[in-house]
C-alpha cells in the first residue's frame, strides 16, 4: 500500500516556465561563459542550485573553482528572487486535483526540491498551497546535507511521517536525477513526468518505473 507520495516542484508540481534554469543560465553566462539553456538542463536539472553551477561548469567549461560558483550562485539566488516576484506562478496542470484526490485516499503528499528552504517556502506562499490542505510536507536542500542523487531529502519525510519501508513510498519528478534519488531512497515506484527539465528520452535513459505526460495518470498506476 502506498502511503506517502513525494513531488518535486519546478517542472513538476509548479509550472514556472523553466525560469529557474532560465536564470541559472543567465546567471552562470554573465561571469563570462556562453552556455545554452539545454546544458545548463542537461546537467543542472534537479540538482541542488549551487552544486548545479558547479556541474555545469566542471563538464562544459572544464573548471572547478569554489569561490567563482559561490559569487554565480549569490548572483543567481538575487535574480531568482527578482524573476518569482514579478512573474506569475501556477500549479502545474492537474495538481490540485491530483493532491485532493491522493488525500482523499489517505496518501499524503510531501514537496522536496532543489531548492533553499527560502526560496521553496516563497514558492508555496505565492501558489497559496497551505500545509495540511494540499500538501503535507516541504523538504529542501537545506534540511538535509547529502542531496540528489542521495535518498536524504526522502528518508527525511519518511522519518517525519514514521513510514520506515520505502515500498509504501513513490517518487515523482520531471529530471533524471529525480529517479535516481528515487530509487536510492528504494522507492515502490520512480516516475518520470515530461513536463519539465527534462525530455522523455532523457528520462527514459535512468529506467524509470513509468513515465508520464500528466499528473493525473498517476492514478491507475496508484491503483493497479
Amino acid at each position: 500500500m502506498i502511503r506517502l507520495a513525494v513531488f518535486d516542484m519546478a517542472g513538476t508540481t509548479v509550472n514556472e516556465d523553466n525560469v529557474v534554469y532560465k536564470t541559472l543560465r543567465k546567471a552562470i553566462n554573465e561571469a563570462g561563459f556562453d552556455f545554452s539553456l539545454d546544458q545548463v538542463l542537461a546537467e543542472g536539472a534537479g540538482k541542488e542550485k549551487l552544486q548545479a553551477i558547479k556541474s555545469v561548469l566542471q563538464v562544459y567549461g572544464g573548471i572547478e573553482d569554489e569561490n567563482l560558483s559561490n559569487d554565480i550562485f549569490q548572483n543567481f539566488i538575487k535574480q531568482l528572487e527578482t524573476a518569482y516576484d514579478t512573474m506569475e506562478i501556477l500549479p502545474q496542470d492537474n495538481a490540485a486535483e491530483l493532491f485532493a484526490t491522493l488525500k482523499s485516499k489517505g496518501i499524503l503528499v510531501v514537496l522536496n526540491t532543489g531548492y533553499n528552504s527560502q526560496t521553496a517556502h516563497s514558492l508555496v506562499t505565492k501558489l497559496g498551497w497551505i500545509k495540511g490542505e494540499q500538501y503535507d510536507g516541504l523538504i529542501t536542500a537545506s534540511d538535509v546535507s547529502r542531496n540528489r542523487p542521495e535518498p536524504d531529502m526522502i528518508l527525511l519525510a519518511m522519518e517525519q511521517f514514521h513510514i520506515t519501508d520505502p515500498k509504501e513510498v513513490i517518487k515523482v519528478g520531471d529530471s533524471t536525477i529525480d529517479i535516481e534519488e528515487g530509487r536510492n531512497a528504494g522507492c515502490r515506484f520512480n516516475i518520470g513526468i515530461t513536463t519539465g527539465a527534462h525530455t522523455k528520452e532523457q528520462l527514459a535513459s535512468v529506467n524509470p518505473d513509468y513515465i508520464i505526460d500528466n499528473l493525473l495518470e498517476l492514478l491507475p498506476i496508484l491503483e493497479k
